[in-house]
């Protein structure tokens, strides 16, 4: 008799703007060791397209009237509004990627969050944060995508963020990449049984 297919589990990775997240996300998601037993949910977004992005790739790049008739119709697992533009992962998506057997991996802000865990108690959290705010605003600063006044917000988002950091599984301090990647990779990896 075949053994019944394990379901996958929900991995949500938070943290402010400047924290290494997305970096760590997509090192997660292109980890050999991971690779197999991991998928990302592509979320649907109202922010413009960024050179390089693909819709369907990277996020699927809607209009505001579309992501509110898709609200409305109870497409998300978690929709936020974060800097002005409209965020949310699909459900269907994450059932689909669960069911499948495979974990799925959100890169998602604190507010989705604490939705996602409400809704999925099992799910794992990791929380990634810069040493100190005064790394973060260089990190901000050396985008060279910000303005003063954009990097004032992103600052002021982030302390009001890092009070979440106490609901995480495990808060990582993204001092050096490749540990905190290796430091991470193997958390997701026990998360996963890998």
């Amino acid at each position: 008799m075949m053994p019944r297919r394990q379901k996958g589990k929900i991995i949500i990775i938070s943290g402010p703007s400047g924290s290494g997240k997305t970096t760590l996300y997509q090192k997660l998601l292109d980890s050999p060791r991971l690779k197999s037993k991991l998928a990302k949910s592509i979320s649907v977004t109202t922010r413009p397209c960024r050179p390089g992005e693909k819709h369907g790739h990277d996020y699927f790049f809607v209009s505001r009237r579309m992501f509110a008739y898709k609200k409305r119709a109870n497409h998300f697992l978690e929709s936020q509004r974060v800097f002005d533009n409209h965020y949310g992962t699909p459900q269907k998506n994450v059932k689909e990627i669960l069911s499948g057997g495979k974990s799925v991996l959100l890169c998602i802000d604190v507010k989705g969050a604490r939705v996602v865990r409400k809704k999925f108690p099992q799910a794992a959290s990791f929380f990634i944060k810069a040493p100190s705010l005064n790394v973060l605003k260089k990190r901000l600063t050396c985008r060279g995508s910000e303005n003063k006044k954009t990097v004032k917000l992103r600052l002021d988002t982030a302390k009001e963020e890092l009070k979440d950091a106490q609901y995480y599984d495990k808060v990582f301090v993204n001092r050096d990449l490749a540990k905190c990647f290796r430091d991470l990779e193997a958390a997701v990896a026990r998360e996963i049984g890998q």
